[in-house]
């Protein structure tokens, strides 16, 4: 996108004379900078835009006061890696121009590619247990591995799960940020930061060096959502920022997934309620795909003999694991295991991972049941 029509993107969005939304509303209607410009004063005040509001729509501000006041977000974009994609671009995600509030310009620090693939959201709880945490790398690996590009919110917990799978299952990912496109929050993730960059892309709406403010987290989840196809959520308490998401997919008329979990736990209870109020419940990624229509529907059998069907040739030798010959059919808990193996626990849960790609293995309740 050339520069001037950068400059014009960025000082309407930064002024603070004219919202976002409505911005964005303006963008729908007309399509583009240059037809915003062209619209007769006539016309804008119609709309209810008053004489300064009207000045900068149609370009004819100071030029050198609208340079000093974009020049930090015109200094980043002129660095390799970095871009700024407005809404008429071509490199503008489809899915999330339609949404009722896109984004009139977005940071990207990446590649620019990985904004045209097809995505795939997968949310949830900051605090998640274990459980969540092994079924979101779960779920992004086998998705991702299927084509469809994980994209998430770089949160701890679910989030960082989500955005390890994909990477793992040597895929593209995005992260789409609450803050500024230069702060990495929360800042222990800044090495997934730099991970998620080499092949795929961070993302924000908001000007540089914007702080993680908490207003920020819902606008960003609408860009999450609208950026998707579908959106699941693996493990949320009743009152997370991802049901937020969930509500705005369903808004955007998305699909909303979501994982069922332990009645016991409150980071379950939020998923439970989306299964309630229609969400489609998830036992495994075909699920998913068939719905999405990625694979062919197929009878329904239980999701781990459809896993097994599929893995056959790398399930050979997996009988004499000794993780798998740790776990009865009436289930066992997960230190019960690693006492018996002797593993750490991140190889034990390598292991579990494993076995639950493979449908030998299933948990339920916090437990490990072995699969007939």
């Amino acid at each position: 996108m050339d520069f001037a029509t950068c400059l014009y993107y960025l000082r309407i969005a930064e002024s603070q004379k004219i919202t976002i939304p409505v911005f964005s509303r303006l963008l729908r209607e007309f399509g583009s900078a240059k037809a915003l410009i062209k619209l007769p004063s006539s016309k804008l005040e119609k709309f209810g835009f008053d004489r300064g509001q009207i000045d900068l729509i149609q370009n004819i501000d100071s030029k050198e006061a609208c340079e000093r006041s974009t020049e930090v977000s015109l200094d980043w974009a002129r660095k390799e890696g970095n871009h700024l994609v407005c809404f008429e671009s071509h490199h503008y995600p489809g899915l999330l121009r339609e949404i009722a509030c896109a984004p009139p310009v977005l940071f990207v620090k990446g590649s620019l590619s990985a904004l045209g693939e097809r995505h795939f959201a997968i949310v949830g709880s900051r605090s998640a247990s274990d459980y969540g945490r092994r079924n979101a790398y779960w779920m992004a690996k086998e998705l991702s591995e299927a084509k469809l590009q994980i994209c998430s919110g770089l949160a701890l917990g679910i989030d960082s799960k989500a955005h390890e799978g994909a990477l793992d299952g040597g895929a593209k990912t995005i992260a789409v940020m609450g803050t500024g496109i230069d702060r990495v929050y929360p800042s222990r993730n800044a090495k997934l930061a730099d991970r998620i960059v080499e092949s795929g892309a961070l993302v924000s709406e908001f000007p540089i060096g914007t702080p993680p403010y908490p207003r920020n987290f819902p606008r960003r989840n609408r860009i999450i959502s609208g950026l998707a196809s579908g959106t699941l959520v693996v493990e949320a308490n009743i009152k997370s920022g991802s049901l937020i998401t969930s509500r705005m997919a369903m808004e955007q008329n998305r699909d909303v997934f979501a994982m069922p979990g332990s009645v016991a736990s409150p980071e379950s209870r939020g998923c439970h309620y989306l299964i309630k109020q229609g969400a489609k419940l998830v036992e495994g990624p075909t699920d998913i795909l068939e719905e999405l229509g990625v694979v062919e529907q197929s009878p329904r059998t239980t999701n781990a003999n459809a896993y097994t069907r599929k893995r056959d040739v790398k399930n050979e030798g997996m009988s004499e694991c000794p993780v798998l010959k740790a776990i009865d059919y009436q289930g066992c808990l997960f230190q019960a295991i690693i006492e018996q193996c002797e593993l750490g626990i991140q190889e034990l849960n390598a292991r579990l991972i494993e076995l639950e790609v493979a449908g030998l293995v299933r948990q339920q309740g916090g437990r490990y049941f072995r699969v007939a």
